[in-house]
Parts: C-alpha cells; structure tokens; sequence
C-alpha cells in the first residue's frame, strides 16, 4: 500500500514531461533564475508525515474548538443555531442534486429547476413579494445587489441605509458602492432602532433607496409602517428590508408594507452554520421590478404535449445578455443550500415554521426576566423584539465571554466590534434549540460572572 493516497503525478509522468519541453531536470526549469536570487538552504518547515500521521495531527488541532454540538450557544449577529431536520441530508446529499450544477439544459435539468422554482414560491410566500430569484451567494450579497437595482432604476446615487442593519452587510455594500460611485449615507440608530427623524431628514430627490433591517441587527423590530411611509413619500426611492426569513414565520411581511425589495439569508432554515459559510441569500421583488432582478429565475410552463415543465425564464447576466443589457456580475446561484432550505420549509410546513417562530421570542423573552432578575441591564427591553436582545456586561465582553466558555457556555456577540457606542454591551441570540435548563444555567453564569 503507498504511503500516500492521492499522488498527482508518478515519476514516470514526470520524466515524460520533461522529455517533451526538452528538460534533462527538474532543476532546468529554473535555470534561468540567476543564481544569486536564488534561495540557499532548506525552508522552516515540518517534517513531512504520512496520511495516517496527518490524520491524527489535524484531528488533534480540530479536538481544540468548541462547536455548537459541544456547547450550548447563545451567539448570532447573522449565524443561528437552529434545528434542521435530517430529512435536509437525506435529500441534498443524493447524486442528481449534490452534483449539479447549474441547469443550461432544461431537457435533462428538470429535476434542480422545480426544485429552484419551489425555492423562489416559498420564499414569495415568507416575504409577502411577487417575485424572487433562484438564490444569491448570501444575504449581504444579496443586500447590496439591491442597492444596485435601486440605484439603475431610479439612476439617483444615494443609498441611505440604516446603522441598524448588520454591519458587515454595510460593509459588502460600501464595497459595490465604491466601484459604482454610489453615495452611501448612514441613518443613526436610537434606542436600538432606526431614528425615524434623521431618516426622513436623509431623503431627497437623490435618493435612490432606503434599506433597513426586520428584525434588525439589535434584534429589534423595526416599525416598517412608518419607515414605508417616509420612504415612499418621495416617490422614486425604493424600500429594501433585510429580513431573517424564520421571523417572518410569525412577523406581518415586508410585502404587506409596500417593500420594493426584500432580501436576507437562508441560513436559519435548513443550513448549517459551516463556520460562516456557505450560506444562500434570497432575493424577492415587486412585480415591477421582476426584469431587473440579478441572477436568474425559473419558471413553470408546459410542453408540446401540455405536460408541465421548468425553464429559465429570466437571465440578467452579461453571459446570456447584452454586456451593456446586464444587471449583475453574479454569476451563479447557492442551488443546493436553496434546495436545503426549501426542504426545512417543506418539512416544517406554515405550522411548523410559525411554531419555531413562536419558540424563538417565547424563550428569548423568558431570558430577558430571568436576566433581569439577576440585576443585569437589558437595553431596550420595552420594544419588541425576535430572538435577540442586548445586555450591558458592565466590562469588556471578550472577559464574560472567556468565562463562559470556561463554564461550557458560547456566549454573545461583542457589540463594541462594530458599535463604539456599545462598548461593553453583548448582543444575545436565543433560538429554539436552547432549553429552559440552558438558559438558566446561561444567565446563573452571567450573574456570577458579571455581579462578581
């Protein structure tokens, strides 16, 4: 048996190559690197090992992390942990999805395009909007693309985009910004929502669009009625929500406040954490705005013989338009995380989704009084909220966070990393999967740790 198992080339296939460009060595390929640039010695590096001596060292390395498997956690900002149910497996790791790629051919593709096509109803359904494409990359992708839209169909180049909104979502879309020339304007928060006030005080006639997050980044409910009303009183600028499409299982709809746009990740239904990604954004619109949508959409149609049959319907990409014609440079869609979470929906069901809804602000709720009980200040705890909310630690963050994690407890976001108003405050997730025992051992742990 070789000592290793995949080998890229034998020497045999070395010697041929070398053969053929006319190289007696290895070391001709380089001969006309002076020799004084060259490097002299051996690198700095560790001893080679073999597979099974590999194996056992990275699975050493892997034994140091903690995961959500191992630990009860209560940290989100963007990232939950949630049930999926193994059904999810069983059906994105069968060949014919867990291989495909992109569906050019409709004639043997049938089978991926009604699975996007039931992807983009069910995400039509959540949201309350007309439309919605086969998928974006994730939700920040997703958030900026619609800046984008908003910014070609009104050709104003002002985005006003509340602080509310996940800041690494606002971090992506100052990058699409820069490269479009686009003005990005960034509406205060206040009392852990957006101020109305300075938001109306930001719209003028060069105002392409307001994006605002529901539940936003501080897990607050943002009063969308009203938002809706100062955006659309100028009559050309556009109102994007970022949504966690689970809230919405329980939440009035973007699409019921007139939203041109809606967005977010799928993450919480049916994906996995994976350390950060790969995640699949969606993306759902007005029926106005359905021919200027990034990406593609499939759609239902029937066939010579009146059988019922999937198609792509919409491309916006220079590869199948005019280049001048193009919406977006995305490229592709997350086709087999979409296929993840419509499976989650499918299984959960309008029930289902709505009672882990239900769960989610029932059990962040109760973490709320009994955080209260042990004297810790919760910001903000008079407004609605989903399933996050936010404490004063009273010291730095990454302190009760170590010493969570020493009691076997993942704790909260940071806030200060990205809010230098919120220095020492913690932004808490608390989700369905955490027991009542969890949350009390959670905040018995908080209390000893922040009141001692």
């Amino acid at each position: 048996m070789s000592e290793f198992r995949y080998l890229p080339v034998t020497e045999e296939d070395r010697r041929e190559m070398l053969d053929v460009i006319g190289a007696q060595s290895d070391e001709d390929l380089f001969s006309d690197v002076p020799d004084k640039i060259r490097f002299k010695g051996e690198l700095k590096l560790e001893p080679k090992l073999s597979e099974p001596e590999l194996i056992r060292f990275l699975t050493g390395l892997a034994k140091k992390n903690v995961s959500t498997s191992d630990y009860p956690s209560f940290l989100g900002a963007g990232i939950y942990d949630h049930y999926i149910p193994s059904v999810v497996d069983s059906v994105i790791s069968r060949g014919e999805f867990y291989t495909a790629y992109t569906p050019y051919q409709a004639e043997v593709s049938q089978g991926e395009l009604q699975a996007i096509f039931e992807f983009q109803s069910l995400i039509c359904e959540l949201t309350g909007m007309e439309a919605a494409n086969s998928s974006m990359y994730d939700g920040s992708t997703s958030l900026a693309e619609a800046a984008l839209l908003s910014s070609n169909v009104t050709r104003n180049q002002k985005i006003i985009v509340s602080e509310a909104v996940h800041p690494e979502y606002r971090q992506v879309l100052a990058t699409y910004a820069h490269g479009r020339r686009l003005k990005i304007v960034t509406v205060p928060e206040k009392g852990g929502r957006t101020d109305l006030q300075a938001l109306e005080a930001a719209i003028d006639d060069q105002a392409a669009c307001v994006i605002v997050q529901y539940p936003n980044f501080f897990g607050q409910i943002e009063p969308l009625k009203e938002i809706e009303t100062i955006a659309h009183g100028k009559k050309k600028v556009k109102l994007i929500v970022a949504s966690n499409p689970l809230s919405l299982g329980l939440l009035i709809p973007p699409g019921a406040f007139n939203a041109d746009i809606v967005v977010g990740d799928c993450q919480p239904l049916g994906i996995s954490e994976s350390f950060g990604g790969p995640h699949c954004g969606y993306f759902a619109v007005s029926k106005k705005l359905i021919r200027k949508v990034p990406g593609r959409l499939v759609g239902e149609t029937v066939d010579d013989q009146g059988q019922r049959g999937y198609v792509l319907t919409l491309q916006a990409r220079e590869q199948h338009i005019r280049r001048e014609k193009a919406t977006s440079n995305i490229c592709s869609n997350q086709a087999l995380n979409a296929l993840a979470s419509s499976v989650a929906m499918n299984a959960f069901g309008k029930k289902g989704i709505r009672e882990l809804a239900e769960q989610n602000i029932q059990k962040a709720h109760y973490a709320v009084r009994q955080i209260k009980a042990e004297g810790i200040a919760v910001s903000n705890d008079h407004s609605s909220y989903f399933n996050e909310f936010v404490i004063d630690c009273g010291k730095p963050v990454s302190e009760v966070n170590h010493a969570l994690l020493e009691k076997g407890i993942i704790g909260g976001y940071d806030l200060g990393e990205s809010y230098g108003q919120h220095k020492n405050k913690m932004l808490v997730a608390v989700t369905e999967m955490r027991s009542k025992g969890e949350i009390d051992q959670f905040v018995e742990s908080l209390g000893g740790i922040i009141g001692g």
